[in-house]
Order: structure tokens, then sequence, then C-alpha cells
């Protein structure tokens, strides 16, 4: 009887201490994940949650246009999906982020190009093009002024243009893609955009910095991804960016945000100059002022750069420069007095004609650096 007690007891004793070691498992699974579910996942799984809020926002891209549709909740939803989770889903692979790119160059050798000529013949290709519109003119400079500010020549500052050799590239939206080419095929993770730094703007920036380095400056070439996993908030992210580099990396007061012009989404829009024998994307200068409120010394400098920069443009490429636009948003050029967005055709041009634009854009740039 004692013995049958005594084995009793210890199966008592033994079925509570599997018991307590089941809790334990499954309080182990619900409060530390599997080790299969990376940070990196749940970071996304977060992302994806946050990205909600933007539901009910309007996101502005540079061109003004809207991507999303305040009288329309399922576009804009369709319009997030879109553009905001498959950027996301690209960015995770084989559990880890693609790590922000950054190159510097220091007047180093650059590898043989052709530099871009003089007295050629330029003319605006019409097909497939937008007509230019603009409401004030600066001797050869046409710009669309979308602020309620007066501006005329008197009140531009040129002194105020560096001419040192230091220039910092960026972008804001880094993902910014064109028309798929032979030479350039990709597979979009967006509308017109991809993670591929080899198809985005930031390539195009690559053959800016190429070019630049042959008139002898100095350039600081930024890639990090700005606009993914979210698209709202780039230019909060840039501005970090760009601050970084002025603190630690390199002065200057050359400032140049690369972008693709966001005016169209299909092939039917193709900005576009023939130059000689070359197709070349056409460029848009666009400014920032302090119309929105924000803080913004520089404005005034900035668009004095811009129109320096077109006159020379106008001088020796005619129509290579569609009309600056000056808007009421700051986009960041309060933090230099050369700071621009420099807009690179639009979607339906190729990543053949942005480069052959970057090698005339370089000319220009050393042109007024003079």
């Amino acid at each position: 009887m004692n013995v049958a007690i005594l084995n009793m007891k210890t199966i008592i004793k033994y079925l509570v201490l599997v018991l307590i070691l089941t809790i334990c498992v499954a309080s182990a699974r619900i409060f530390y994940p599997d080790t299969k579910t990376s940070n990196i996942e749940l970071e996304t799984k977060i992302t994806y949650i946050n990205s909600s809020k933007y539901i009910e926002e309007v996101l502005p891209d540079i061109s003004g246009k809207k991507i999303l549709d305040l009288d329309n909740k399922k576009s804009k939803l369709s319009n997030i999906l879109n553009v905001e989770l498959p950027m996301m889903n690209a960015l995770v692979v084989e559990n880890k982020i693609y790590e922000d790119e950054e190159e510097i160059i220091e007047n180093k050798e650059s590898p043989d190009i052709e530099l871009a000529k003089t007295d050629v013949k330029t003319q605006e290709i019409k097909e497939h093009n937008i007509q230019a519109k603009y409401n004030t003119q600066i001797g050869t400079t046409r710009i669309k002024n979308e602020t309620d500010k007066e501006i005329n020549q008197d009140m531009l500052n040129f002194d105020s243009i560096s001419k040192n050799k230091e220039v910092i590239i960026f972008h804001t939206h880094t993902c910014e893609s064109y028309t798929a080419t032979p030479n350039f095929n990709y597979e979009m993770t967006g509308t017109y955009r991809t993670t591929d730094l080899n198809y985005t703007v930031a390539r195009v920036g690559d053959e800016l910095n190429t070019h630049l380095l042959k008139y002898g400056f100095n350039v600081y070439h930024d890639k990090t991804y700005h606009d993914y996993p979210a698209y709202s908030g780039s230019y909060g992210r840039s501005q970090q960016t760009v601050e970084e580099i002025l603190k630690n990396k390199m002065k200057s007061d050359i400032i140049i945000d690369l972008h693709r012009d966001a005016i169209g989404s299909d092939a039917n829009y193709t900005p576009s100059v023939q130059i000689e024998d070359e197709v070349a994307a056409q460029l848009m200068l666009v400014i920032g002022t302090d119309g929105g409120g924000l803080e913004h010394p520089n404005w005034i400098n900035n668009l004095s750069y811009a129109v320096k920069l077109q006159e020379k443009a106008n001088e020796l490429y005619p129509n290579l420069f569609r009309p600056i636009i000056l808007r009421n948003s700051r986009y960041n050029q309060h933090l230099a007095s050369g700071a621009i967005i420099v807009e690179v055709g639009a979607t339906g041009n190729t990543m053949e004609q942005c480069l052959v634009s970057m090698k005339y854009l370089a000319k220009i740039i050393s042109e007024v650096n003079k």
C-alpha cells in the first residue's frame, strides 16, 4: 500500500514537472519569436502596419501631382500598395537589408570619357513632349513661378554662387527609374521604380560624378535609399543625410538633388532634345522658397544659381532645360546657397538619354564655376 502511494506521488511529481515545462515552452514561443523570424522580418511587418497611416494622407511628388486621391479611398490604398509595399518586399532579401551606398571621389583619375562639345546644334524633340509653361522671364531664363513672390533680375545675387570645386550629389527619391532598354533592362519593384541602383537616378548621378571629375571637381555622391521602405518622409530622411555629409564629410555650397520627373507614369512622355547625333533627356530645375512657412534664407541664392545655370545652358545647348519651377516647398535647399533639384527626363526617357544629359550638365556647371 505504501509502495502504491509512493508511486502515485512520484507520478504526480513528474506530471507537474511536465506541465511546468510545457508552460515554459509555450511562453517562450509567445514572448521570444522563433529564430527564423529575424529582426528584419519583424521590422518589415511593423513598416507594413505603419504605412497604413499614409492612406489618409496626400503624398505630393516632385511635379506637384498627387499620388493619392483624397476623394477615393480605394484609389489611395491601391496607390500605397503599388508604390510602397512592393518596395518593402524588395528590400528584404535573404534576411538582410541592403546597406546604404555612398561614394566620395576626390579628384581621382576618372575613366576616359568623351567630354561635351560646344558650338553644336541643339533641337527640341516635340513628339511625346509637353509644351513648356512659364509666367516669368529673367533674361533668357523662363520661370514657372508657382508662388506669390515677385521675382526680378535686381533681386538675384550672382555673387553668392560659389567658385569652389566641391559638389555633393544625392537622391531624395533614390529608386526612381526609366523606361527599360536592352542595355538597361530591369524588373520594376514599383511603378517606374526599382531597388537596383544600376537602373535608377543613382546611376545617372554616377555619370554626372564621372564627368565632373574630368573638370577638376571633388564629388561626394551619396546613394542612400530615402524613398523606401516608405515613400512618405523622403525629404526628412534626405535632409539628415545631407546634414551628416556637410558636418563630417564634405563642405560644399553646390548640392544637387537628382530626380526623375514624376509627371508621367508611362512611356508616352519623353522630354528630349537632339544634340548633334545624340538624344538627351531634357532637364528641369526646381527651386523652393519659404512660402510654405519653413525658414529658408537661401532661396534667393538658390534661384540665382539656377538662373545662372539656365542662362549658360541656353547659350550652349538651347532647349536642354525646361523652365525653372519655383515652389513654396523648401526641398532641403536651406542647407546651402547653391542647393538645387535637377529633374532628369521622365518615365518615358531611357537611361541612355539621361546619361547623355549628364555630359552636358557637367559642362554647364564647369562653365558657371569659372
